[in-house]
């Protein structure tokens, strides 16, 4: 297993009327656990995409539990529970507000796709060899 944390403060704009983040945002915190849990790994998205590899999402499922409120420090947790055999993966979500309350779980789940063709294709070899350890019993 995998995981990573990081931290970011609730923006204004990501507010309703009701001082409580827009769900739809959601989306874009768990974008950003991800995109830091890979550049983590000394891996980019950029670098994929220079490889030929592009990763659509394909599939997200949210529970809301708490919400969280303009100028909160959220805790966005990405967890890879197991290392992709195929042509996808899937990272899970937890939010934690300051206090370290459940907000909000997730899964996300994207596809690798080879970007001259647009088929599926398997992880690069190089990000499986970075993520390998986290896997090893």
């Amino acid at each position: 297993m995998y995981s990573h944390v990081t931290n970011l403060r609730v923006r204004y704009a990501e507010t309703d009327q009701m001082d409580i983040v827009y769900y739809g945002n959601y989306a874009q915190y768990f974008e950003v656990g991800r995109t830091e849990c890979i550049r983590e790994l000394g891996f980019t998205y950029k670098t994929m995409e220079e490889m030929g590899i592009r990763m659509p999402v394909v599939e997200m499922e949210v529970r809301y539990l708490r919400p969280a409120h303009y100028d909160d420090l959220i805790t966005i947790k990405t967890i890879l529970k197991e290392l992709p055999a195929d042509h996808s993966i899937s990272f899970y979500n937890e939010v934690y507000n300051e206090k370290g309350k459940l907000l909000t779980t997730g899964k996300v789940t994207l596809f690798f796709i080879n970007s001259e063709t647009g088929k599926r294709a398997s992880m690069p070899e190089t990000l499986r060899e970075k993520l390998l350890p986290y896997f090893m019993n």
